[in-house]
């Protein structure tokens, strides 16, 4: 996997969160900036680790725990917004990205499932 939308959108993503948790960390709020750092950076690493997959089946693995990964951003990051830790221009800035990454990462598993299970 070289440069892809994907591999792109996941670390632009990661900075994103990274940016995030030190403004949540800054104003003292460091349990739910610790989780959406896990996960938020989780995704881009993973999909990094992807890339050198010694298997389809161990690219599907981590391509789908970069999902899980994504879909518990999704939640931190509807948890931040509904209790007024981000406003409604951080959260769309965020929550849209994210969106786009769960979309790439199941259509991704899916792809990949599906050539597997031809094969």
């Amino acid at each position: 996997m070289k440069s892809s939308p994907l591999k792109d959108k996941s670390y632009q993503f990661a900075i994103q969160i990274v940016e995030l948790a030190r403004e949540l960390q800054h104003n003292k709020e460091f349990v739910i900036s610790r989780q959406v750092l896990r996960s938020g950076t989780a995704v881009g690493a993973l999909i990094r680790e992807a890339e050198f997959a010694q298997s389809k089946p161990d690219f599907i693995s981590k391509m789908s725990i970069a999902l899980k990964e994504a879909n518990e951003t999704d939640f931190w990051l509807n948890l931040l917004f509904d209790t007024s830790y981000i406003t409604q221009i951080q959260y769309d800035a965020l929550i849209n990205p994210c969106k786009e990454l769960i979309a790439m990462l199941v259509a991704t598993v899916n792809t990949t499932k599906s050539r597997l299970n031809k094969t």
